[in-house]
């Protein structure tokens, strides 16, 4: 599986299936689609914290960039060109505005409060493991809606994928400086936060996942049974980052880093369906001629 947001992509094989999808191959269309389907998906449900909101915004990318395929002129890496047509979608889509809900830090963290607290025994732990996990990823992946889209999306790409700058700041249409600024502006945000009342960072914080399991479970927002985040996947995210290891130093945002980083790369539940539904969209098959 190769990462397109690090710097050793190989962009040939985008080029050669591009040619071959543009020549009326669908074979090499659906490799092509296969071949980023992962990680617009894991950006769009990172961005909008919902399976389903991130399988509907992923066919939607796509059917974008199936329809303007044709005029990918190759003045940039098809990578650039598609992550562009991502983010402009997740930014500015009037449609899925609602999917892109902000909250504030401080009503989100009291709303974390409010969970009542429930001590585990070791055995207890052992057997709630999986929602333990769920807890901590759904938690923390809620702190990502407290920034605003724009922030959201630069932190997931520079923190969470260790995007170069760069390359950041071409797929953003901004200056690798602006990217670097945004990202330290997101950075500080949600460290600050997270450092006053996550125990994740900061251990003199109360707040405890494992505390908080038995609440969460009680109050519905967590099924043993059917965990959406903790399921799923074969790899976490510092996997496939460019240095395939968490940070291992003990400051606060190196600390902050692995909590989210720790976060799974996870398939789409319906990664057909979605290659099947872009196939079968009325306007796609009309440029296909199927």
């Amino acid at each position: 599986m190769e990462n397109p947001f690090q710097l050793n992509y190989t962009d040939q094989v985008d080029t050669d299936l591009v040619k071959l999808a543009v020549g009326g191959d669908k074979k090499a269309l659906q490799n092509l689609i296969i071949r980023h389907q992962l990680f617009i998906y894991n950006l769009a449900l990172k961005m909008t914290k919902s399976v389903e909101d991130a399988e509907d915004l992923t066919q939607e990318v796509f059917i974008k960039a199936v329809t303007a395929l044709a005029k990918f002129e190759g003045k940039s890496k098809f990578r650039t060109w598609l992550y562009r047509i991502t983010v402009n979608h997740f930014l500015n889509t009037k449609k899925s505005k609602a999917k892109f809900q902000t909250t504030d830090f401080e009503t989100y963290f009291d709303s974390i409060d409010k969970i009542p607290d429930h001590n585990l025994t070791t055995d207890e732990q052992n057997d709630l493991a999986g929602s333990i996990e769920e807890i901590r990823i759904n938690c923390t992946a809620g702190m990502l809606l407290c920034l605003d889209r724009e922030q959201r999306m630069i932190y997931i790409l520079g923190e969470m994928f260790d995007i170069d700058h760069n390359l950041g700041s071409e797929i953003l249409a901004i200056s690798a400086g602006n990217f670097r600024i945004r990202l330290m502006r997101a950075r500080q945000d949600l460290y600050n936060w997270m450092n006053k009342r996550c125990g994740l960072v900061n251990k003199s914080n109360p707040c405890r996942c494992a505390k908080k399991t038995r609440g969460y479970i009680e109050a519905g927002f967590v099924n043993p049974g059917n965990l959406m985040f903790n399921t799923n996947y074969t790899k976490k995210i510092y996997e496939i980052s460019e240095h395939n290891a968490l940070p291992i130093t003990n400051t606060i945002e190196d600390l902050n880093k692995g909590v989210f980083q720790q976060h799974p790369l996870q398939e789409p539940v319906s990664s057909k369906k979605i290659v099947e539904e872009i196939f079968n969209n009325d306007f796609i098959k009309l440029i296909l001629n199927t």
